[in-house]
C-alpha cells in the first residue's frame, strides 16, 4: 500500500470506501480534491524586499511552480504600507503537482514535525480544508541556509458538499488527523 501514490490509491480504494460509506449512485458524485492553494503573508516585505524574492524561490522549490506575488491593494499608513507593494506569494496546484505536493505533504513532510499528533479536524462549512504550517524548514527541499524560518498557509478545495464527506476523502486518503 506504501507503494500506491495517493491519485492511484484515490481512484482504486477511496472512491470504493467513498461509495459504499455515503450511497452514492454515480460515480461522478464521489467528492474528489479539486485543488490545493499555498499561500503565505509577508508583511515584513515592506522594510526588506529580498523575503519576497527568497519566497518565491522557496515556494518554487517546495511545489514545483512559480508562485504569484499578491500586492496590497490599498495603502494603510499605520503599517507603513502602499499600494501595489508586494505583500504575500501565491501557488495554486491540480492535477499531477497537486498530487505530487499532497503526496510529499503526507508522506515526507508530516512525519518531520517535532511533537507531531496529527492534525485537528476543523473544516470551513463547505467542505474545505485550511492546514497552517508553522516552519518551511520540514520539506527536504529548503536548504539549510534559511535566513528565517516562516510558515505558510495550505488550502484543500474539494467538491464535497459537507465536512463529514471531505473528512472521510482525507481520511480515507491518508491525512494524519488528530485522534480525540
Amino acid at each position: 500500500m506504501a507503494s500506491l501514490n495517493l491519485k492511484d490509491r484515490y481512484k482504486n480504494e477511496v472512491i470504493k470506501k467513498l461509495q459504499s460509506e455515503y450511497d452514492y449512485k454515480n460515480i461522478m458524485s464521489v467528492p474528489k480534491i479539486e485543488k490545493v492553494i499555498i499561500s503565505r503573508g509577508l508583511g515584513e516585505a515592506v522594510t526588506n524586499s529580498k523575503v519576497v524574492e527568497h519566497s518565491i524561490l522557496q515556494l518554487k522549490q517546495i511545489t514545483g511552480q512559480k508562485p504569484n506575488i499578491r500586492n496590497s491593494k490599498k495603502s494603510i499608513s499605520n503599517f507603513k504600507l502602499r499600494e501595489g507593494i508586494p505583500n504575500g506569494v501565491m501557488v495554486t496546484m491540480r492535477g499531477k503537482n497537486m498530487w505530487l505536493f499532497l503526496n510529499k505533504l503526507i508522506n515526507i513532510a508530516t512525519p518531520r514535525i517535532r511533537d507531531f499528533r496529527g492534525y485537528p479536524k476543523k473544516f470551513d462549512g463547505s467542505g474545505n480544508y485550511n492546514l497552517g504550517i508553522k516552519e518551511d524548514v520540514i520539506f527536504p527541499e529548503t536548504d539549510g541556509d534559511v535566513d528565517k524560518i516562516r510558515g505558510f498557509n495550505i488550502t484543500i478545495v474539494t467538491s464535497a458538499k459537507t465536512d463529514k464527506e471531505a473528512y472521510s476523502l482525507l481520511e480515507f486518503i491518508g491525512f494524519p488527523f488528530r485522534v480525540q
